[in-house]
């Protein structure tokens, strides 16, 4: 018989703990456990989920890596993307690369009697990625681009959309103007309106066809400005950057999707420091906790310590008690927990209950990230940690006199 283990299912399990200081004490101690993996279930998911969610949400919209040429100085006017080294076929064989399309972008205002904008008019070609498009669309369509003439559909923000009063099927006239030319006017007929709730994209981006933006740029219909290379991970993004950018040749290079918008990332930093900082708070509490509690057991069982002791029970032995003890006290709080916290989450994830301020999180609804992975660390986490923070009163266990502890009332 393990002793140490029969000792504290006795305790635990006791009738006497219905109705004294026990009771209150256990259900204190695992309140706080249950609370801290709850709390810390919500930090962990929704702060990643969060971090990739708007990374992918940058992705998606204009690649995970970008290739431009070395002329267009970080310039919406897309310059003529260099063929000399550009090895594209190479880049599609890449194993993490899903796909590629090419674009032109030129800027210009948007006009109407209502209001104007200044936008961005990304042309886009036959291989445009509806698909991965369509999660942002909400009415219409994307532009059916064939390349073969001029396509006068577009496809505008929701934020532009409500600027200018437009809705699907709406006509709006764009102005683009070149140096030393005299602007140029295109009738463009709105066939979809789409939102990302990244306000650096939804302010300012139109899409339409490619060849309208060769011929504003002066371009032939075989020339591009940029490719936009999707891959199948976000998180493989800084890994194969300087793979394509070796194939990029060397008049082009290549812009991360990541480095696009640098105070989107520096946002993104901040759950970082918000995750570890929470985390940290909840196991401070949860030690503080499950110390006292241990603390109080100890205090309220000193003779049966005392008792154990003139039986011949070792210190160690008494330890292991208290340790037992502890985690008969914590698991029943770690599952309930978890059960509570990931109930929670998944409602979340797909019912969207929480919803954000675009303008100031860049997402409209609390995003949620559900990795097996975190969700085993924080349980074990937890635990270890407050098993680890039993050692201290433990030894004080072992300071406690027989005689003295017998006399204890």
């Amino acid at each position: 018989m393990n002793f140490p283990l029969y000792f504290s299912k006795k305790i635990a399990f006791s009738k006497d703990n219905k109705n004294n200081l026990s009771r209150i004490i256990v259900f204190i101690g695992r309140l706080s456990v249950a609370l801290g993996v709850i709390v810390s279930l919500i930090t962990v998911s929704t702060g990643l989920g969060s971090k990739k969610a708007i990374k992918e949400r940058m992705a998606d919209f204009s690649g995970h890596i970008s290739i431009k040429s070395k002329q267009s100085n970080n310039s919406y006017n897309s310059s003529i993307l260099t063929t000399e080294g550009f090895q594209l076929d190479k880049i599609k064989a890449l194993p993490d690369v899903a796909s590629t399309q090419k674009y032109v972008s030129v800027s210009g205002i948007l006009r109407n009697e209502h209001n104007f904008a200044g936008i961005i008019f990304k042309g886009i070609g036959k291989d445009f990625d509806a698909a991965r498009f369509k999660k942002f669309l909400v009415a219409g369509t994307t532009p059916a681009i064939t390349e073969v003439a001029y396509n006068y559909d577009v496809c505008i923000s929701q934020k532009i959309a409500t600027d200018l009063h437009l809705n699907v099927k709406d006509s709006i006239v764009a102005i683009f103007s070149k140096e030393n030319q005299s602007p140029l006017y295109r009738k463009f007929k709105v066939v979809g309106i789409y939102k990302t709730d990244i306000k650096m994209i939804d302010d300012l981006f139109i899409l339409g066809g490619i060849n309208h933006a060769r011929k504003i740029q002066g371009m032939k219909n075989s020339e591009v400005g940029g490719v936009d290379v999707f891959l199948n991970n976000i998180n493989d993004i800084d890994e194969d950057a300087p793979k394509i950018d070796k194939l990029a040749g060397y008049k082009n290079y290549t812009v991360k999707a990541t480095d696009e918008y640098p105070q989107i990332m520096d946002f993104i930093a901040i759950f970082d420091t918000n995750i570890a900082l929470i985390i940290i708070i909840m196991l401070v509490v949860v030690i503080i906790n499950i110390v006292m509690v241990l603390l109080i057991l100890i205090i309220e069982r000193t003779n049966s310590i005392g008792m154990l002791k003139t039986l011949g029970a070792s210190n160690g032995q008494i330890r292991a008690i208290f340790i037992n003890y502890t985690l008969m006290i914590m698991v029943p709080g770690l599952i309930i927990g978890n059960l509570v916290g990931l109930g929670f989450l998944l409602l979340q994830k797909y019912f969207g209950i929480i919803k954000l301020n675009p303008e100031n999180y860049y997402l409209s609804v609390v995003p949620v990230d559900l990795n097996i992975f975190y969700i085993l660390a924080i349980s074990l986490g937890i635990l270890l940690v407050s098993a680890l923070s039993l050692i201290l009163p433990s030894y004080l266990i072992s300071k406690i006199s027989p005689v003295k502890a017998i006399q204890y009332n």
